[in-house]
């Protein structure tokens, strides 16, 4: 895989018939669905490979729980990173973190987890196999119990969404949704923890993007 500009690919998100419009859609309605039912109070969330903020920013712009959540995005293209601060600032969201760093380290997180809400959009779809499964494993070190997790990956063959969906119950989650669209081109998963999070470290790396490789 080559390099990608993801400031480019993002403008495809400005095409409501685009494929990632759609699957905006999906993750931001299920967004709003794990704030409504999150537990009163202080809420933390992460959004991993967070891009320009838009699963995020639209849907705590409007929410009434916006003053609760403390979030961290984290993303790794500086470009794309002063446009999720910008929308974050704009939006009068000051409890918004956008911090510019790779996603796949665990260290990133330090400070934000344990987690109620985590984002690993976009993400799935571009790293190994393997590195789909140990992300998996070892996304219970970054939860609260109970903490709802959402994702997403493309559904062209192999399609890797049945093993993904058996790594999440083999880490301790229980399925709360999944959706596929367009003649299963894309999954969005939805998954809380049900199981005992992980308190030690397991891995330093969850992942590393095949575009870097």
């Amino acid at each position: 895989m080559t390099s990608r500009d993801w400031v480019q690919w993002h403008r495809q998100y400005d095409d409501p018939a685009s494929h990632l419009s759609r699957r905006l859609a999906l993750v931001q309605g299920h967004l709003r669905g794990a704030l409504d039912g999150a537990p009163q109070g202080d809420l933390r969330l992460i959004s991993m490979c967070a891009g320009e903020g838009r699963d995020v920013i639209p849907v705590l712009t409007e929410h009434p729980r916006r003053g609760d959540v403390r979030a961290r995005l984290v993303e790794r293209d500086e470009r794309n990173v002063e446009t999720a601060r910008w929308s974050a600032e704009r939006a009068a969201l000051a409890k918004v973190e956008v911090v510019c760093d790779d996603a796949g380290m665990i260290g990133s997180y330090d400070g934000a987890v344990p987690a109620h809400i985590l984002l690993v959009c976009g993400v799935f779809g571009n790293i190994s196999d393997e590195d789909v499964a140990n992300t998996v494993e070892n996304l219970p070190a970054l939860c609260e119990p109970g903490a709802t997790v959402i994702w997403t990956r493309h559904r062209r063959a192999p399609d890797l969404t049945p093993a993904i969906r058996t790594w999440f119950e083999e880490a301790g989650f229980a399925e709360v949704a999944f959706d596929d669209q367009e003649e299963r081109s894309v999954g969005v998963g939805v998954h809380r923890l049900v199981g005992d999070p992980h308190r030690a470290q397991t891995a330093e790396r969850l992942f590393k993007f095949l575009s870097d490789t």
